[in-house]
Formats: structure tokens, C-alpha cells, sequence
């Protein structure tokens, strides 16, 4: 086990506070330290609250010492995305419309961590929008991978898994709208889930402009870790209507024989080979530990998937830039708030009327399976600055050719978590997504937990 607290899991830090062998106060400053020293060069942490968080772990550990924790992260430092509101925080969801946005109330995730005792450190940085897959802005500018820092960690949740993968706080709360927490979580080496609709209530947040594609959830270096955060974010809140119908947060003490479709690609479209690699064994692997892993095509064409998926996020915009005014920074999003103000009302129902019909289709599907696995991005990362890789395995892409395999789960509403499996033959982390049954985020965790028991990946880090 590491020496340096910034380097101890989130649940062997509260295990410490517990035992008085180390302080929430010892543990922030050495977390801070650490900011201090890495962050200038991967600039994922964009507003740091120093006082806040001082005070915060002050609090703590006055709590652990009279035994009296408010939860079992009690003192635990956590970073936010900044597309979710921290009181007191800047919150420029990566655009200068955005820029001096100071948001009055937390989000509820928020709310309840801070409820729990846990210190919040600051916000994580985001491309404009949170609508791109890396993370650049022009308010705060690029966030760098840990692992190269050449090169992206993804997006939109890039600043949150680059801060846990180079210990500048071992949790992160990120949201995605399409893979932006499994996509950079499979780029950093993390454990990422995109819980359900309706397991982690949302209320007091931005505008939702990808309506309910988009989910809060938690980024952890473990599973242990990942569970913890979400248990303590998955209880119901009566202003989220869509949390009544989500069964409470249970992970079986071991997953059952699943029965798993092994997705290793969409139509013709390109893998990155050492990822086509890594992923058929991983889904080998999973076969030893005695599930049911079957090769096959997936239940979807990606012409479906995008059909329905942009006139979404292309009216979202337009509605948002129509309320807020401005443009956007990013000449892509221009473009799409454009094709958004050109979308006539019909189609904006009839993507909302499919996304109804695909998720009734999808629910069916889990009737005779279980899990689906496919790799969780078709590319590896790709230079810091670029919006998306130009080419994969030789083949020209477009800037959402990296992107093919995560948002079928957004658009049915499904669980999926990203886990780390072979890293390329440079050291980069390639991971893999399993996506479960409406409800089935316990399940997807006790797999992590599996998964993790048998390819540790916890005690790989970037030599920064």
C-alpha cells in the first residue's frame, strides 16, 4: 500500500480515519500538495476551493474523533465535474457564455456528499457543452492524460478521471450523456459506471439538455471505491420523478452466471487493433470465470442510434443558446446549434417517440441476455488539442468514430460500466464496458468486483 495518502483508495483513507491512524486534515494536505505539483501540467482540477475544503476536513476529523462520522466517506475528498453546480463554485461548463456563472445551490449528488462529510475539493475541467469527446475549452483550456501527456483523457469527463488517475483525489463525480464518464475512464485506467435513469436523482443543476441521455455518476481507481460513492448518491429524492421506479442500490455478494453478448464491433467501422485484442481477451477471461460469453452482432445499427440521438443534443443546444444567448465557442457545436434551429418540431418528437420505442426493444432484449460487452472507445487517446483522431486502423473516421459503442446505453437508459483490461503495447490503458438491464447497477458492480478480483489494476499508475 502506498505511503503518500494522495496515492490510498477512498475507502482505505476512511478505514484510516476510523482507526485515528491518519486525519482527513493529513490527508487533504497531501492531496493538495499533489495538485499543487501535477495539476499545472494536466490542468484537470479548473477551480480549486482551498478554504472550503480545509474547513471541511477540519470538520471531519473533529467528527471521527468523537466517533461520530456522518457516513463512511466522512472526510473523503471528492472532485466535480464542471457541468454539475457546487455553491460558491464557478461553473463555466466549458464556455465563455458560461464564464461567470456562480451557482447559488449544489446539485443534489453534490448536496449529498457534503451531507455525507466528504471534502470537495474543486471542479474538473470539460469541452464546451460537455457535447465533444476531449477536453479542451477557450475559458480554462486543455486537460491532459496522466498516462501522456501529449495526449487527451477523453471528454466530456476528462478533467474528472484525469485528476483520480494522477491522485489529485481518489473519487470524482462526473455525468454522461453518451460514454462521457466510461470512454475517459477506459482512457485513464479507471473504473467509470453511467448509472441507470433514475439511480442517482438529480434536481438544482444546469439546464438538461440532453434530457434524461445524460446521468451523474461516480469515477473511482476501484470497485470498492465506485460502490461506496454511489451508495451514498442512489437513495430516492421525491424531485426526481424518475427515481420511483429504480429498485434501492444492492451489489450481490457475487454475480451469478450471466449469460454476455460480445460485441467486438459495429458494422465496418474500425477498432483500434491493439482494443479489438485487449477486449476478446477480456471477453475470454470472462469466459474462465464461468460466465456465458458469446460473440454476435449488437441488437442496433449505429444509422438508428444516430438518428435518434442527434436532433436531441442538436435542439438541446439551440434551446439553451435561445434562453441564454451567445454562441458557442467551439466552431462543431456552432454548427449543431445550427442544425438544431433547422430541425422542424416533427422530428425532435419523432426522436423522442423512437427513443421510447428503442427502449421498450432493448428491454426485451435482456430477456434472453444478460450483459452486452463491446470495447468502451474504438480508439486509443489521440493528441490533447484534436478534437477526435482523424483515422483509426489506417481508416478515415469522423470526430464521433471513436465514440461508436456507449451511447445505445443513454439512449435506452441503461447501466454501463467501464473497467480496465490489457493496457497497449506503449502503457496506455485500454478498457472494455459491460452495459446491463434497466436496474442492474449492482449487478454491473459486483462484476467490476469479480472482474477486479481476478486483473487487478489498482496499483498501475503514470509516472508523472
Amino acid at each position: 500500500m502506498p505511503s503518500d495518502p494522495a496515492l490510498l483508495p477512498a475507502t482505505t483513507l476512511a478505514g484510516r480515519f476510523a482507526r485515528h491512524s491518519l486525519s482527513p486534515v493529513e490527508a487533504l494536505e497531501a492531496i493538495l500538495a499533489r495538485i499543487g505539483r501535477l495539476n499545472p501540467r494536466l490542468n484537470a482540477i479548473v477551480a480549486l476551493d482551498e478554504v472550503g475544503a480545509r474547513a471541511a476536513a477540519r470538520a471531519s476529523e473533529a467528527r471521527w474523533r468523537a466517533g461520530t462520522p456522518l457516513s463512511p466517506l466522512d472526510g473523503v475528498p471528492v472532485t466535480v465535474k464542471d457541468n454539475i453546480t457546487v455553491a460558491g463554485l464557478p461553473c463555466a461548463w466549458g464556455s465563455p457564455i458560461f464564464r461567470d456563472y456562480v451557482p447559488e445551490l449544489d446539485e443534489l449528488p453534490v448536496a449529498r456528499a457534503r451531507a455525507a462529510g466528504m471534502v470537495v475539493l474543486g471542479k474538473t475541467n470539460v469541452p464546451e457543452f460537455t457535447l465533444q469527446g476531449y477536453t479542451d475549452n477557450t475559458v480554462y483550456g486543455v486537460t491532459r492524460n496522466p498516462w501522456k501527456t501529449a495526449l487527451t483523457p477523453g471528454g466530456s469527463s476528462g478533467g474528472a478521471v484525469a485528476a483520480v488517475a494522477a491522485g489529485l483525489g481518489p473519487l470524482a463525480l462526473g455525468t454522461d450523456g453518451g460514454g462521457s464518464i466510461r470512454r475517459p475512464a477506459s482512457h485513464a485506467g479507471l473504473v467509470g459506471l453511467k448509472p441507470s435513469i433514475g439511480r442517482v436523482p438529480r434536481c438544482d443543476g444546469l439546464p438538461a439538455i440532453l434530457l434524461d441521455l445524460e446521468q451523474i455518476g461516480p469515477i473511482a481507481r476501484t470497485t470498492a471505491d465506485l460502490v461506496a460513492l454511489l451508495t451514498l448518491l442512489s437513495p430516492p429524492d421525491a424531485r426526481d420523478p424518475a427515481c420511483r421506479a429504480m429498485p434501492a442500490f444492492t451489489v450481490p455478494p457475487r454475480a451469478p452466471r450471466q449469460r454476455i453478448l460480445f460485441v467486438p464491433r459495429l458494422g465496418r467501422n474500425p477498432v483500434d487493433p491493439e482494443i479489438a485484442t485487449s477486449t476478446t481477451i477480456a471477453a475470454a477471461q470472462l469466459g474462465g470465470l464461468g460466465h456465458h460469453v458469446e460473440e454476435g452482432e449488437a441488437p442496433f445499427t449505429l444509422d438508428e442510434l444516430n438518428a435518434l440521438f442527434a436532433p436531441i443534443s442538436q435542439a438541446g443546444l439551440a434551446w439553451l443558446l435561445a434562453e441564454r444567448g451567445g454562441e458557442p465557442a467551439a466552431p462543431m457545436l456552432r454548427e449543431m446549434a445550427a442544425a438544431g434551429r433547422a430541425l422542424a418540431p416533427q422530428a425532435i418528437f419523432a426522436a423522442v417517440d423512437g427513443i421510447a420505442g428503442f427502449r421498450r426493444r432493448m428491454a426485451g432484449f435482456f430477456g434472453a441476455w444478460d450483459l452486452i460487452l463491446t470495447p468502451a472507445a474504438a480508439a486509443l487517446p489521440w493528441p490533447a488539442e484534436q478534437v477526435a483522431p482523424p483515422l483509426i486502423d489506417g481508416q478515415p473516421v469522423g470526430p464521433r468514430g471513436h465514440a461508436l459503442f456507449t451511447n445505445f446505453a443513454n439512449l435506452a437508459g441503461l447501466p454501463g460500466i467501464a473497467l480496465p483490461c490489457q493496457a497497449s503495447e506503449a502503457g496506455l490503458p485500454i478498457g472494455f464496458q459491460l452495459v446491463g438491464s434497466s436496474g442492474a447497477d449492482g449487478l454491473l458492480c459486483a462484476m467490476a468486483a469479480e472482474w477486479e478480483a481476478a486483473r487487478p489494476w489498482a496499483d498501475r499508475w503514470p509516472e508523472l
